[in-house]
């Protein structure tokens, strides 16, 4: 794919990713947000119900 290139291993094996900025900048945001997201997949989640609650008694809402 013209923009990406990998870096791999001795064995062939993708360890990274060059993201051509020229090619792809307008998507950069997008992919990090992505990656933000999959890096916190395991983190406990709060019930949207419970955050609306905690803003409303704090008066952010």
């Amino acid at each position: 794919m013209d923009g990406i290139d990998y870096i791999v291993d001795e064995k062939g094996k993708k360890k990274a990713v060059i993201i051509d900025l020229e090619t792809f900048g307008s998507s950069y945001e997008d992919i990090e947000d992505i990656l933000v997201a999959y890096s916190r997949i395991n983190e406990p989640r709060i019930p949207f119900e419970k955050v609306i609650k905690t803003l409303l008694g704090k008066g952010k809402l």
